[in-house]
């Protein structure tokens, strides 16, 4: 499977770019280092021109020189990327599901297919909530609407009386594989199970999409308990490394 995902990752680069053996990806609207990263080969031997040539390319576009992984399936390039100044900034787990189980409902919320402008503004604001970032830009409204033109899925959750509470993403499937990503609830409505219910409804959602392997990355371990209670368990791990 981890072989499937890495394939998954570079194959989804937007606006790529091969540089030696790495596949860089760049978007046009933001800066935000986890749109634009590079994904190694399987099995990458990267030379220390490689690196130079991939830096250089990153530097050009005025980005942040960046990349995720699996080591896992490259497990030679991390040394030759920390003798050229990067340093790890995590090493998160990767997470599959087997057997989906349904968490309690919750009341008081609704979960809606974040299909249009107002439901992806929605979304975008609780996510952002979520996460301690500022209101969403335009910039990233045009993101979710281009993955949401392109066969994506997008998911919000709201109060019973309108108020955007959390939600989350899937990717566009490639080769049956799709990332459950942005899952978030904003903090006044943690604690109550929404998390969990999200990631089934994104499950659900990547089958119907016909991705067969949905995945995600849990960003730490009250994360990882979360996901770990409707079926999904830790089957590899990512790098996050930066320069």
């Amino acid at each position: 499977m981890s072989t499937q995902i890495a394939g998954f990752l570079r194959a989804g680069r937007r606006n790529p770019v091969r540089v030696g053996p790495f596949v860089a990806g760049f978007s046009e609207t933001t800066a935000n280092p986890y749109s634009n990263y590079a994904v190694p080969d399987d099995d990458a031997r990267p030379t220390a021109d490689d690196v130079s040539a991939l830096i250089s390319v990153f530097v050009e576009r005025d980005r942040k020189p960046r990349l995720e992984y699996l080591p896992g399936v490259s497990p030679f390039v991390q040394a030759a990327l920390e003798e050229a100044g990067f340093v790890e900034e995590g090493l998160l787990p990767v997470m599959t599901v087997g057997t989906l189980v349904e968490p309690p409902p919750v009341e008081g919320i609704e979960l809606v297919a974040a299909d249009s402008d107002d439901a992806i503004l929605g979304m975008a604001t609780a996510l952002n909530l979520a996460y301690g970032e500022p209101p969403p830009t335009e910039a990233d409204l045009a993101s979710h609407k281009g993955s949401r033109d392109r066969g994506g899925f997008a998911l919000l959750v709201r109060s019973s009386d309108g108020e955007p509470v959390g939600g989350g993403l899937v990717t566009v499937p490639i080769g049956g594989v799709a990332e459950l990503a942005g899952i978030g609830v904003v903090p006044s409505w943690r604690r109550r199970g929404i998390a969990a219910v999200i990631t089934h409804r994104l499950v659900r959602a990547a089958h119907d999409l016909g991705a067969r392997h949905p995945f995600l990355m849990a960003a730490d371990d009250n994360a990882t308990r979360v996901y770990a209670r409707i079926g999904f368990e830790i089957t590899g791990r990512v790098l996050h490394i930066s320069r």
